[in-house]
């Protein structure tokens, strides 16, 4: 037997354990020996030599000629000149960030001629090179002798300047710069905001949030993290193309450095003079980089590495506590799965608990289908169907996958626009304003204000990953205006404690377990006390041992009085939970009533051999 299997299986008896030379407690005293790595060794030495061969080689030569290099490194035409490079550089990313922007979103824009037009300029000066484009700017007044600016098609002139008396080297340079780089950082920005995975969108659809609060709080945080690390590259590239404009005989960085070695014909010190400032640029914009990037990172990983200039910021005090980060430290990455049960416990305690309900008692809302049809394309997913749902019933929508449950679900919060029939919400349409027999389609804002009475949970959860477990929660009560902070937090920890994840509410979603998100997404959309709830298949995600905790949560709020509609496979949980049942098939309801009809003697032969194989 070897010394493993020997620790791991300790002998029985003391006669046995006699024959051996050393005691389990003995043991516990044996020094552990590293396995030792020749070739990374080697490998180790052979970079230190190369390293050492590489500083004697450049300190040791005297033709690099470094007295030259100190003396002219710090001196005013060289910093000035630098100073130059940094305006440059800095004027060049802020305009061509500003005006990257709206060209990203005029290229993800419906309007073919709008994103034809914004494709035609990312084109156009992405093909130019920075040298030549600089040029045609600064010789601008051979083409134009005047720039005028006034009302098109009438004498009205508010400016007419000369072109060369308004186009200086300087602005030439300045515009360059921000044409070329706003053609590249359009695409990374476009190419961030479509990395944004489109169920975010549907979440914050769903909740009610206005577009420009989408934008600004759930797509671009996310999308920040896709368009960092390429934006950073292309401010590198600016910064190194900076040099370019020494075709305009502007004394920036690199043409200062070339009039200073043409006099004094030193060109290799004061090429390095170049090349260190430079390499002092990029550092910092590389350490900046690591920082931002890890910024936009939260929440991504489980336990994410410390942030060697967080903690320098934290040390000098410009840097606030981060209460959220000492939370997730002490969430384990498999602590999700060791509280499941204590958190199924008290969801089960709240069920059963009469005093302890939901949330306030509260009037659900009727639901009326009127022939709603929808198709994708040639494949018809709803075919004229018409339901009545009453306030306060939970209804359960079953059949097989692709018989139309999800997106008829979707379509009463007009997450999906229905082709033909109409969904009213306690006589209200959500999409649509009625005049007599005529629908007009609402603009965005106005379907947003209705859907906030439609909470949705979604089959992948599709909580916010750079929010954490509580700022999911207050989001869009805080956002709609309905509670203030304090009140939107104090509810969110209600509810968290009603689902079992108080603890948790500083966690981000990364660090839960899947049965805790889905419990999480119920609690936000309840943050909205909405009259209906709607859930698409909210426990097909998880792994049976997670199911019942969701199961567990759903049951309990049935006894809320909202209005709840669920699509679900589970046949157990529809049979004990739902008022009514309906069953879908190829679009259509094929059958719908109390569970005890439907499951135990349904009329339609579909239904029958459905439940034959499910049952």
């Amino acid at each position: 037997m070897n010394d493993t299997a020997e620790l791991a299986n300790p002998p029985l008896s003391g006669a046995h354990a006699g024959a051996h030379a050393d005691s389990p407690r003995e043991r516990d005293h044996f020094r552990i020996v590293p396995a030792r790595h020749r070739a990374r060794t080697l490998g180790t030495l052979a970079a230190a030599l190369l390293i050492g061969l590489v500083l004697h080689s450049v300190l040791g030569n005297p033709r690099w000629g470094w007295p030259v290099f100190a003396e002219w490194f710090l001196s005013e035409p060289v910093l000035s000149g630098l100073g130059r490079t940094l305006l440059l550089t800095a004027l060049g990313a802020v305009f061509g960030f500003a005006l990257g922007i709206p060209l990203a979103l005029a290229r993800v824009s419906r309007s073919p001629l709008l994103a034809g037009c914004a494709w035609a300029f990312v084109w156009l000066f992405r093909s130019i090179p920075l040298i030549v484009l600089l040029l045609i700017l600064n010789n601008l007044g051979y083409l134009y002798e005047t720039v005028r600016l006034g009302v098109p098609f009438t004498n009205v002139l508010l400016l007419d300047v000369p072109t060369t008396e308004l186009i200086s080297p300087f602005l030439a340079a300045v515009l360059g710069l921000t044409l070329n780089h706003a053609a590249f950082s359009a695409e990374v920005i476009r190419g961030g905001i479509q990395s944004v995975d489109h169920g975010q969108l549907e979440a914050a659809a769903a909740l009610g949030l206005p577009r420009q609060r989408q934008a600004s709080r759930i797509v671009l945080p996310q999308a920040m993290r896709a368009i960092v690390p390429t934006a950073f590259n292309d401010l590198i590239a600016l910064a190194k193309g900076s040099s370019m404009v020494y075709v305009l005989a502007m004394p920036e960085l690199f043409y200062t450095v070339q009039i200073i070695y043409r006099r004094n014909l030193e060109v290799i010190p004061l090429l390095m003079v170049a090349t260190v400032w430079y390499l002092i640029i990029l550092t910092v914009l590389s350490a900046l980089q690591v920082y931002v990037e890890r910024h936009f990172s939260r929440g991504v990983k489980r336990n994410a590495a410390p942030s060697v200039f967080g903690g320098l910021l934290k040390y000098v005090g410009f840097a606030r506590g981060d209460k959220q980060a000492r939370v997730a430290a002490r969430v384990g990455t498999d602590a999700a799965d060791a509280d499941a049960q204590a958190a199924g416990a008290a969801a089960s305690a709240n069920a059963t608990a009469a005093p302890q309900r939901w949330a306030d008692q509260r009037d659900g809302a009727r639901i009326v289908i009127q022939q709603v049809s929808k198709s994708f394309g040639t494949l018809k997913v709803l075919d004229n169907v018409s339901l009545t749902m009453h306030p306060g019933s939970v209804t359960v929508i079953l059949g097989q996958s692709g018989s139309g449950k999800s997106t008829l679900l979707r379509t009463i919060n007009h997450l999906e626009r229905v082709d033909s029939g109409l969904i009213d919400i306690n006589g209200e349409l959500i999409g649509y304003r009625r005049d007599g027999a005529t629908l007009y389609e609402l603009k965005e804002k106005e379907i947003l204000r209705r859907r906030v009475e439609v909470g949705m949970v979604f089959q992948n959860f599709n909580l916010f990953p750079h929010l954490t477990v509580l700022e999911n929660i207050v989001e869009a009560p805080v956002a709609l205006g309905r509670l203030s902070r304090a009140e939107a937090e104090s509810l969110a920890l209600s509810l968290l404690a009603r689902v079992g994840l108080e603890a948790k509410a500083h966690a981000w979603p990364r660090q839960l377990s899947g049965g805790q998100q889905q419990r999480v997404a119920i609690a936000r959309a309840l943050a909205l006390k909405p009259k209906v709830l709607l859930f698409d298949e909210p426990t097909s995600a998880l792994d049976p041992e997670l199911v019942n905790e969701v199961l567990d949560v759903i049951k309990a709020l049935a006894r809320s009085g909202t209005t709840m509609v669920i699509v679900t496979h589970e046949i157990g949980f529809a049979r004990e939970v739902a008022d009514d049942i309906v069953f879908m098939d190829r679009g259509r309801v094929v059958e719908a009533g109390p569970p005890a009809q439907v499951l135990n003697q349904p009329s339609h032969p579909r239904t029958r051999e459905f439940l034959s194989r499910v049952l």
